[in-house]
């Protein structure tokens, strides 16, 4: 029979804290991919050049380069799914050896809680990490079924199928990239948990750090402002 743990060994802080977290995690991946059209975030811009760039692949010859390039993609999703991987033996581990993990924080004077409550935090920094990796994992197979759909593509361009199968390999090239980036936020927001270990405040003020970066990111960097200039096709980056 499965025990819960002891909620009196928390404060209400730490509830707080952890419950502002998850919130926040869930609300700021329904605004970057729901943001208003007039002000679209990142991840929408880019949304719209992948259907361009599936456009251009139809008249492209030949067509290596774009093979390449979800090869290239495919890597990355990979690297992060190993990367996950290894984060979650790490967690793991530290489970097993919760009771090192106390002694290390008593000689570094953060406090004597109980080894429960140490677990509990250990098991809260697994959930991102595994989150991460199915999205990863998810997002890669799905680069490989855009890579299929891309060869499916006729060399005719009288081919009735030809801007379909294009329109159907882009559409599954922007929810590739959805999983990838929901992965990442999950690894950001997993490094905030972090902050946790040493207290319910300090995780709050992770928790507020990276939600500015994240933000700053989709909304206000630099790369935005150049993925919008020119002639962007903006009016395709809802997806």
């Amino acid at each position: 029979m499965i025990t819960l743990p002891d909620l009196s060994l928390f404060s209400m802080m730490d509830f707080v804290a952890v419950g502002t977290l998850l919130v926040v995690w869930s609300l700021l991946s329904l605004l970057i991919e729901n943001a208003p059209k007039r002000y679209p975030s990142t991840s929408q811009i880019m949304a719209g050049y992948r259907r361009e760039w599936m456009r251009q692949f139809v008249t492209r010859q030949p067509r290596i380069f774009d093979s390449q390039i979800v090869s290239s993609l495919r890597q990355g999703t990979a690297f992060f799914a190993s990367a996950s991987m290894i984060s979650i033996g790490g967690g793991l581990a530290l489970l097993g050896n919760a009771d090192r993990l106390r002694g290390v924080a008593q000689d570094l004077t953060l406090g004597a809680d109980p080894v429960l409550v140490w677990e509990v935090k250990i098991f809260f920094m697994l959930l991102f990490a595994v989150n991460a990796f199915l999205k990863f994992v998810w997002s890669h197979r799905l680069f490989g079924y855009c890579s299929v759909l891309m060869a499916a593509v006729p060399n005719d361009l009288n081919d009735p199928q030809v801007y379909v199968r294009a329109s159907q390999a882009g559409e599954i090239n922007i929810t590739a990239a959805r999983g990838y980036n929901r992965g990442l936020r999950s690894v950001y927001f997993g490094i905030a948990s972090v902050a946790w270990l040493l207290g319910a405040v300090p995780l709050l003020m992770a928790t507020v750090f990276t939600v500015a970066v994240i933000l700053r990111r989709e909304f206000a960097s630099e790369s935005r402002a150049v993925l919008l200039s020119g002639n962007a096709r903006v009016d395709d980056t809802q997806s």
